[in-house]
Parts: C-alpha cells; structure tokens; sequence
C-alpha cells in the first residue's frame, strides 16, 4: 500500500490506519454508540487535534477500511485489459479482490454486521458508495468504444455494485458450504447477461 511513498506519506498512512483499527476494535468491543472520537484518539495514541487532521467523524474513521478496499478495487479495474467489456473488467477486478480479504476473518463479518445494524454507519457507507459509483461509471466510460446512451456507465456502475452488495450479504447470513469468492461469482454471471 505504501510503496513508491515517502518517509512523511508512509507515517500519515500508518496513523490513519492506527486511528481506524482502534475505531473498529473499540466498536467491535462495546458497540459504536458508546465509542466516542476521544476514545478512539486515546487507544490509537493520539490527540484529538490529529483524529480530526484525518477523520470527520468516528464514522467515517470506521469506515476507513472500505475507502481502502475501493480504491484498490478501482486500481483493479484500471489494470484490466482494455479490450474487456466493462462488465468483464469489473468481475475479473471483484474476484482479484475478494480473493485478497481474508473471508474467514470474523472481524471482517463482525464489521459488515455491525454496519447493517447501525443507521449512522449505513448512511456514511452510503455517501461513500454513491462517490465510489460516480468514480466507477467514469472508468466504464473510458472503455466505450462510442459514447452511445450516456446513462450506460451509469447504470452498470450501479448495477455491479448491487449486484457485489447481495453476493457479500447473502455469503455473510449463510456462509457456510461455498466461498465468498464463489458466491460473487454465482451473482455477477446471473447478473452479466444484461450487460455483456
């Protein structure tokens, strides 16, 4: 993640990182409502000066993660082949991703159920998700070979990512038997009928 940055760049990602991880333990630990951005300053071992230098909120330091898995996600999809149709791009990205997180990590389920149960957390997600989207359709329109219906870029955008919400829900409530790997797989190929 920190490669290619300098000495002042890696320091502002490792303090961003500890402020986040000690967000997510603190409310894994006693639920996000009784977290408060004091809290999370004092076990990430900072001020709350520098909570605030790179997080508006205990929300948004929560959700810090997910940030951290769009933009590699996007990375992904700006490394595919060209030649791909853009649903191709974005699948071959999401299965390159999924297969990086560890699956079997009950943090990372306990993170994904704590967020469904918490309006505040769920809106911030959405706001995160909307700018993601926006991003997402731009990459889409850059491999149209015509422009055509400018709402094209639009609607898949949306679409993937409805599509990759029900894959990761539905693996989260019956995980059992099948990968999440697999499960997204099963989604996408249903859904890429539309668009391929």
């Amino acid at each position: 993640m920190s490669t290619g940055l300098g000495l002042r760049e890696r320091k502002k990602s490792a303090t961003r990182q500890a402020i986040h991880q000690a967000a997510l333990r603190l409310a894994l630990a006693v639920g996000p409502d009784q977290v408060t951005v004091e809290a999370i300053a004092d076990a990430a071992a900072v001020s709350r000066r520098t909570f605030s230098n790179y997080f508006a909120s205990k929300e948004e330091a929560l959700l810090y993660g997910d940030h951290l898995r769009i933009q590699r996600f996007l990375s992904l999809v700006q490394d595919r082949p060209q030649s791909e149709t853009p649903w191709t791009a974005l699948t071959e990205a999401a299965q390159q991703l999924y297969r990086q997180i560890n699956e079997h990590d009950p943090q990372w389920i306990r993170q994904h159920q704590l967020i469904r149960q918490q309006p505040a957390l769920l809106a911030q997600q959405i706001t995160t998700y909307a700018a993601f989207e926006q991003d997402l359709a731009a990459e889409i329109t850059t491999r149209l070979a015509t422009t055509g219906n400018p709402l094209y870029p639009r609607i898949v955008a949306a679409s993937f990512l409805a599509a990759l919400r029900v894959a990761v829900r539905s693996w989260i409530d019956q995980p059992a038997g099948r990968t999440l790997t697999e499960v997204i797989q099963q989604v996408l190929v249903t859904a890429a009928g539309q668009f391929d």
